[in-house]
């Protein structure tokens, strides 16, 4: 099995049958050799350099009822709130104190947030801020919205697109919403400019392994410049309550094989597994991640930002917990990169 290792760090890529092979028969010791090999790769590339983002979560609303999400619309538990202009400013303006160089708008899709609204927003910041680099994670929008926020500032664009296969996205989402729309969104994403990133879900009720296969080679053709992979975790509040976690094991696999497929991609160690493990941020750069995202949020907000139970986002999660985030870091030999850590071919 280690052939299919080494044949993905020198070809960058495997035939759907070795792929297979890898995800379904990896065990222990297979396991710790991709990440070595990963991690490797990683280091080669970014030096032990982890970059920083600055996360600021503007709105817990949102049109939408995927079945996996805390903030769906249908979740009548909830607390909502949305960040006025003002409250991202200085989110922005703690944040650059701190040392921040770029900032992450993320949300769901609110319609109180309109496109005349974020690209106010995205053009403050970039006043206020030139040499920060700005991320959008704010959903599908209509082309013409995308090159509106590129013009005004935005640099980079997350988008992940959960599944690849039709079938299995409908399971994941209701009537309404569409695989080749978010596909579309991507292409959009692309051809504008902006780095893009996208990712899955791992464990994901209705997953296959055909699916995961479905959705490498989809990554693969993309060529994003940012790929995010984390556990799913269930809602207490949506259809999927009951079902079970994605494992770290399977989540740490596909980042590795991700690492060796993209060796120059910007790959974050997510909350989500941090969330599933307390080390799991650790297991994640250990695996070929280089980037973290701690909270700018205001913290009365942070619980309400809610897409799964038991979201981490205070300690080492948060901005405030930097220290902490560094001594982590220097445990496993990692230091924070205060680079805006653009995507570099």
């Amino acid at each position: 099995m280690r052939q299919w290792v080494d044949k993905l760090r020198k070809e960058r890529t495997l035939r759907p049958e070795e792929f297979r092979q890898l995800l379904t028969e990896c065990d222990g010791e297979l396991l710790r050799y991709i990440n070595e090999q990963a991690q490797e790769v990683s280091l080669r590339h970014f030096g032990n350099r982890i970059f920083i983002r600055g996360l600021i979560e503007v709105s817990n609303c949102c049109r939408n009822n995927c079945y996996y999400c805390g903030i769906r619309k249908g979740n009548p538990n909830l607390e909502r709130y949305r960040l006025t202009a003002e409250s991202i400013l200085d989110c922005c303006k703690q944040g650059y104190e701190l040392g921040f160089r770029t900032f992450v708008l993320q949300g769901g899709e609110d319609p109180v947030l309109t496109d005349e609204r974020i690209e106010s927003i995205v053009s403050a910041i970039h006043r206020n801020y030139p040499d920060c680099a700005i991320t959008l994670s704010l959903g599908e929008k209509p082309r013409e919205a995308y090159e509106r926020f590129f013009q005004a500032g935005a640099n980079r664009y997350l988008l992940r697109h959960e599944t690849y296969d039709k079938s299995h996205y409908r399971q994941l989402h209701p009537e309404g919403m569409s695989c080749g729309r978010r596909l579309q969104c991507l292409q959009d994403l692309k051809e504008i400019g902006y780095q893009t990133g996208t990712g899955i879900m791992v464990g994901s009720p209705g997953q296959t392994v055909e699916h995961l296969i479905q959705d490498i080679l989809f990554i693969e053709q993309l060529r994003p410049e940012m790929i995010g992979i984390g556990p799913f975790l269930p809602h207490r509040d949506t259809p999927f309550a009951q079902s079970p976690c994605g494992t770290v094991e399977q989540t740490i696999l596909l980042l590795s094989i991700f690492r060796l497929m993209h060796p120059s991609a910007l790959i974050p160690a997510t909350t989500a597994l941090a969330t599933l493990t307390p080390d799991g941020r650790e297991r994640g750069i250990l695996a070929g991640a280089n980037v973290v995202m701690p909270n700018l949020s205001p913290q009365e907000e942070r619980k309400k930002y809610n897409l799964y139970n038991n979201k981490a986002s205070l300690g080492a999660e948060s901005a405030e917990g930097l220290r902490i985030l560094q001594q982590q870091l220097e445990n496993i030999g990692y230091q924070i990169s205060f680079d805006r850590g653009d995507y570099k071919q």
